[in-house]
């Protein structure tokens, strides 16, 4: 996957994670999950920048 669609998806996965905390609340395991898969995305891409 290239960088565009890296941080594409990356935003796409923190506007998720926003929508599932406002729902279920911070400390839930959709928004824990959701944090993991972003934190994912984020080292995919810093990983392509380096």
């Amino acid at each position: 996957m290239n960088k565009k669609a890296l941080f594409i998806e990356i935003e796409q996965c923190r506007q998720e994670m926003l929508a599932l905390s406002e729902e279920h609340g911070l400390e839930s395991e959709h928004v824990l999950a959701s944090s993991e898969k972003l934190d994912e995305l984020i080292y995919a891409y810093l990983k392509k920048s380096s």
